[in-house]
């Protein structure tokens, strides 16, 4: 058997090596760029181009994640439920393997891949190393501590380049600020406390916008103000509580009470209780600085003594006996009043004289008197001199005349009764004298 010289094999194995080589080099799958970061909730566009031998025909192109099936087969991502709405293949069968995914989030950040299956069993190529995604978000970094004075920086951070160059936008609370804004940096100058607001960022042309970021800007304090718990005036031996506030940041904390005119403190703390009158302010401190309030007023009355309220209630006890005492009296007087009234009506009877029979020539000297009554005041029966006990009263006098009695009767004219009638408030004179007034009553009468 003859042999092969050696430089015969050598020829062989480098043609066999070509061989295979250049049946591999005709299936390839390139991605440009092969890294991409993309925005939270952007569109990612990845571009991708294939070959493969001519004596093949493509039958199913996909993207898949690099998960197998059950089969051995990738997943396809187009069946793939989280991303099926959001994929669209770009591509053809051909050479062009683009796709677009849409409205990417934090969790798609991974590895793709492109794969193609052609009509032969060995027909079936995966492009890997795939193309990188990685999805950032944005952040705003600020200083932690800033005070009012100072000049302030902020950054619009992402977790990694953005692929597509981006113009960052910057807003405070909500709205979009123009000046200030170099690269993905927002430059405050000498900031004050007005300057205590949100502040967020975004890209141009994009919906996404970073957590608002709250300024923490510290000043001392300002807008320093008393205010009285109740009213103002109090009476001796009670007290009005005196609160103070301010506007400052970190909030004060200390606090002193002075009085107007006076160089010490009369109290400490956020509440104050004054007991005497004056004009009251406080004094408010933070590690930056103090501000004082304005004074106000608190007025103290005095309480009147136990010995002062014990005399007016003697006085009002002793003017509601008198008052008591005028009504009894009055109530008395009046009685005795409407007695007497009474009784002076009473005073007269009917004096009633009986008809008797004269002639018509008879004189009009003739009369019949038929009751006189005289009545003593029971009061007055030790006091005889009063002007009452004299005074006689006549009640009725009534003069009856008969036509056809005879002259010779006219002297016989009868008197039935004769009673003397005085008031009450007369004075009791004693039975002679009684008689004595009655006689010359009939005298007088005759």
């Amino acid at each position: 058997m003859s042999q092969i010289p050696a430089p015969s094999l050598l020829l062989v194995f480098m043609l066999m090596i070509s061989g295979v080589c250049s049946q591999w080099s005709d299936w390839s799958v390139s991605y440009s760029p092969s890294h991409i970061c993309a925005l939270k909730d952007s569109s990612v566009l990845m571009s991708c181009t294939y070959t493969y031998p001519n004596r093949y025909q493509i039958m199913k192109v996909f993207w898949t994640k690099g998960d197998a099936k059950d089969n051995g087969e990738f997943l396809d991502l187009s069946e793939d439920p989280e991303y099926s709405q959001r994929l669209q293949y770009l591509g053809d069968k051909q050479q062009n393997c683009t796709i677009r995914l849409s409205h990417v989030t934090l969790n798609d950040s991974r590895m793709y891949y492109f794969r193609f299956i052609t009509d032969k069993a060995d027909g079936k190529w995966i492009g890997k190393p795939g193309v990188t995604l990685t999805v950032t978000d944005l952040q705003v970094e600020s200083p932690e501590r800033v005070t009012e004075g100072d000049s302030v920086h902020l950054t619009c951070n992402s977790s990694c380049t953005l692929t597509d160059r981006a113009t960052f936008i910057w807003y405070r609370n909500s709205q979009p600020l123009t000046t200030g804004i170099t690269g993905n940096q927002l430059s405050l100058g000498r900031i004050s406390r007005e300057d205590t607001s949100r502040y967020s960022c975004g890209v141009d042309g994009h919906s996404y916008r970073s957590p608002a970021v709250q300024l923490n800007i510290r000043y001392p304090p300002r807008n320093v103000s008393v205010l009285i718990n109740g009213s103002g005036e109090i009476v001796s031996g009670d007290s009005v509580t005196l609160i103070c506030s301010s506007d400052s940041n970190p909030p004060a904390l200390n606090f002193s009470w002075f009085k107007e005119n006076e160089s010490s403190a009369v109290g400490s703390g956020q509440s104050f209780s004054a007991l005497q009158s004056g004009r009251f302010y406080c004094q408010a401190h933070n590690q930056h600085g103090s501000q004082r309030s304005d004074a106000v007023t608190v007025t103290v009355h005095h309480r009147l003594g136990w010995h002062v309220w014990l005399g007016i209630s003697v006085a009002c006890v002793g003017f509601f006996i008198i008052f008591i005492i005028l009504f009894i009296m009055r109530k008395r007087r009046d009685a005795k009043t409407e007695d007497l009234t009474v009784k002076q009506d009473n005073l007269y009877s009917d004096v009633t004289g009986r008809d008797v029979h004269v002639s018509e020539s008879a004189d009009f000297d003739d009369a019949q008197y038929a009751t006189v009554t005289s009545r003593k005041s029971r009061r007055d029966r030790n006091t005889p001199d009063r002007r009452d006990s004299e005074e006689i009263q006549y009640a009725t006098v009534q003069h009856h005349k008969n036509k056809q009695t005879k002259r010779s009767e006219e002297n016989e004219s009868q008197y039935d009764n004769i009673r003397i009638h005085q008031p009450e408030s007369a004075v009791r004179r004693s039975n002679v004298e009684s008689v004595e007034e009655a006689s010359v009553i009939y005298s007088c009468v005759k």
